[in-house]
């Protein structure tokens, strides 16, 4: 490395043929070295086989072949000790060193939270790319979706600290990260869907209707009695490659990953 030497490093995977590299430090102290190159995509099974994925907070991912999988939560004890260090750091002088070792310590226990989290989306992203021909998702706007709802001074917002937490909870699911790997894993395979109404529609007779959303992880149809989990129903509506309107019908098929322009809105003529 040029102004350093010989550099020793630990290979965490086989080196790609690549031009150039990257050294960065993240906010926990630890060092990392990248090599930029673009792997090749995973190819398709071959099977025809569609999956619809449902995300939720509860459960991070629910598919349509009845699977739920989620990262791997921090234990008790990580938990415990993130909000001890939180709340010395509500108590620690600013500027002052203790407060430096205080973040420091504080980074190294979110630091592990976040690798966990990437490396689930890593295995459930490989997965389902060998696994699936086409893979159908939820066509959500995940950063607004996690915005925050303060406001400002002349108009706060409402329910701000129950909003903070959705968003937190969010965030942990890695929702946008797992479809933005799914998308360069399987390029043009990856096909986002309309979420209204998936929820409430029932996978079996068509029938939507709010009431049979009967909590978090149960759907019970009002119409023909099926029962089953919540979050697999909307992915088996999801798999159908429809947009759902108010009445049930599916109207419009599945889009492409690849966003169409947003025509802006002409002006009102007084």
């Amino acid at each position: 490395m040029p102004k350093v030497g010989w550099v020793r490093f630990k290979r965490s995977r086989a080196l790609p043929e690549s031009r150039s590299y990257r050294v960065t430090r993240d906010r926990a102290g630890r060092w990392h070295l990248a090599f930029a190159a673009i792997p090749d995509p995973i190819p398709a099974p071959g099977t025809g086989e569609v999956v619809g994925l449902d995300r939720g907070v509860a459960v991070a991912v629910a598919l349509s072949t009845g699977e739920l999988s989620s990262p791997a939560r921090p234990r008790p004890r990580q938990a415990e000790r993130l909000v001890r260090l939180q709340r010395k750091l509500a108590r620690a002088r600013l500027g002052s060193n203790r407060r430096a070792k205080i973040r420091a310590a504080i980074a190294r226990v979110t630091a592990r939270e976040a690798d966990r989290r990437r490396d689930w989306v890593e295995k459930t992203s490989t997965d389902l790319a060998a696994r699936f021909e086409v893979i159908r998702v939820e066509d959500l706007n995940v950063r607004a979706m996690t915005r925050s709802a303060k406001g400002t001074r002349e108009a706060p917002g409402r329910n701000v600290r129950a909003k903070a937490g959705l968003n937190r909870a969010i965030l942990a699911q890695g929702w946008g990260r797992l479809v933005t790997r799914l998308e360069q894993k399987a390029p043009g395979r990856v096909e986002k869907v309309n979420a209204a109404y998936t929820s409430q529609r029932c996978s079996v007779c068509g029938i939507v209707d709010p009431n049979s959303r009967q909590s978090q992880a149960r759907f019970a149809c009002t119409s023909c009695g099926y029962t089953g989990n919540a979050d697999v129903n909307a992915a088996r509506n999801i798999a159908a490659g429809h947009a759902v309107t108010a009445r049930g019908d599916r109207d419009s098929p599945a889009r492409s990953v690849k966003r169409e322009p947003q025509h802006v809105r002409p002006p009102e003529v007084a």
